[in-house]
């Protein structure tokens, strides 16, 4: 198992009062103490280049530079190293280490429902709960204020979403292990349960998931050449296929070989499906904001009877909780699980232990090129564009993401130490809004110095 070492077991009354007996050690008020490391802004954006596609990182320094939130989207580094030099409880559980508002969306389970769930686990590994309920709040605090808030709204913003929080996994931990485990929040029906408007944003967004079937997207994306052959459109820099001069596809054989690793990594009556399909075409298709310039391949198979399937492969590099928040062992590496595929199986693994049902192609493999992660390409996918919300709407959003991660956190051992010590009280949630609306002012800053070196040309590409 990825995260045995996560498996020290407490029954719920002992985890409970573990947690209160960590109030004595760290009080809830000192959450809202601030990061005192001293970093370099460019310095760090600049080390986010070095494996990164060349080509791609001036599209990646657009992207940031639209607005602080797409700024604060892409730099997970920067704020993971921030929290580092914060207090914490020492509770350890399976986190996003990327868990912003934006992260949350649509997708389909196997038996074709649409639920709502995090849906990035890039950052994924083990580490301190405070790091994801910090990093979401924040992302809140800076749509609201990216839409005029005022101080004293960020703050009540900011304490309502760790307050759903904060209810959320009490509330788990009244539950049983096996309730916690099968429950989900199925789009359809959070549809007609929330209030107001919250309900047309949700239903706007479902109508585009139901559309994003498989075959509507191999119509989007794909052409019939004139050997009859289907082919992924070119649509550069977005969209380029992996062919040499001649046309042919020149990356075919080495992701075909790969593909065959990739069954071994999913269960049996996914690798027996996907055994019945070839590879096709392979196309480079930039994705995200923060992920811009690593490798991203879309992979155009054909099964037995010419019909078609899009899979999704995503280089899975090392987690930012290693890199930047000093965690180590965030998946021990065991003779199932080499060094050289820990990244990928990190991100997978993570996605079955924080997501209620995740995509059945979900899988993993590696080779002398890296560690990769496989899923299905849009099927039945969706979000929910946090900017344009109203700020009655983004509340209730972001709260509903907070239970959610909730939710998730409630599946490592170690979750009902974080219910015990949060307590019944508002005080952490307190302490987490007066820190999340401060380093809603450090995000500001970090984006002003990034702007100026852009314009300065310290990112330009030699």
């Amino acid at each position: 198992m990825p995260f045995h070492h996560l498996l020290e077991r407490h029954d719920h009354d002992e985890a409970v009062d573990l947690g209160k007996s960590l109030r004595t050690t760290l009080k809830r008020s000192r959450l809202a103490e601030p990061s005192t490391v001293d970093r370099d802004v460019v310095a760090l954006i600049r080390a986010q280049h070095v494996d990164r596609i060349p080509e791609l990182v001036p599209l990646r320094l657009e992207r940031m530079g639209s607005s602080p939130f797409a700024f604060f989207r892409a730099t997970a580094d920067i704020m993971t190293t921030d929290l580092a030099s914060t207090p914490v409880t020492g509770v350890d559980v399976v986190i996003s280490g990327d868990a912003h508002i934006g992260n949350f969306g649509f997708y389909a389970s196997p038996e074709r429902r649409i639920l709502f769930d995090l849906n990035d686990f890039d950052e994924s590994g083990v580490g301190p709960w405070e790091w994801d309920l910090k990093r979401l709040v924040v992302s809140a605090v800076v749509c609201a204020r990216g839409a005029g808030a005022d101080h004293d709204e960020q703050r009540a913003l900011a304490e309502q979403v760790a307050a759903g929080y904060r209810t959320a996994i009490r509330h788990a931990a009244g539950e049983s292990v096996l309730d916690r485990y099968y429950r989900s929040v199925d789009a359809e029906e959070l549809a007609d349960t929330v209030p107001g408007s919250v309900a047309d944003v949700i239903d706007k967004a479902l109508t585009k998931a139901r559309k994003r079937t498989a075959d509507q997207i191999v119509e989007k994306i794909t052409e019939v050449d004139n050997t009859g052959r289907r082919r992924i459109t070119p649509d550069p820099p977005i969209v380029v296929p992996l062919t040499d001069t001649a046309g042919r596809d020149a990356s075919e054989q080495p992701v075909a070989e790969i593909f065959e690793r990739y069954l071994s990594s999913v269960r049996t009556d996914v690798a027996l499906l996907l055994s019945q399909f070839e590879v096709t075409d392979v196309a480079r298709r930039v994705v995200g904001v923060g992920s811009v310039g690593n490798v991203a391949l879309i992979v155009l198979l054909q099964g037995p009877s010419d019909e078609p399937m899009v899979l999704q492969l995503k280089e899975a590099a090392p987690s930012v909780l290693e890199t930047n928040g000093g965690l180590t062992a965030v998946i021990p590496e065991t003779e199932q699980f080499p060094a050289d595929a820990r990244d990928a199986v990190r991100v997978v693994a993570a996605a079955h232990v924080l997501q209620a049902n995740s995509d059945p192609f979900l899988g993993w493999t590696a080779n002398e090129n890296g560690a990769f992660y496989w899923r299905q390409f849009r099927d039945m996918k969706g979000s929910i564009d946090a900017d344009h919300l109203s700020p009655g709407e983004l509340r209730r959003y972001s709260v509903l993401c907070a239970q959610l991660l909730a939710r998730a956190h409630s599946q490592s051992p170690a979750f009902g130490q974080i219910a015990g010590y949060l307590g019944r009280k508002p005080n952490a949630d307190k302490a987490i809004g007066r820190w999340s609306v401060d380093y809603a002012d450090v995000v500001d800053d970090d984006f002003r110095v990034f702007q100026s070196a852009r314009a300065d040309g310290a990112f330009d590409v030699e």
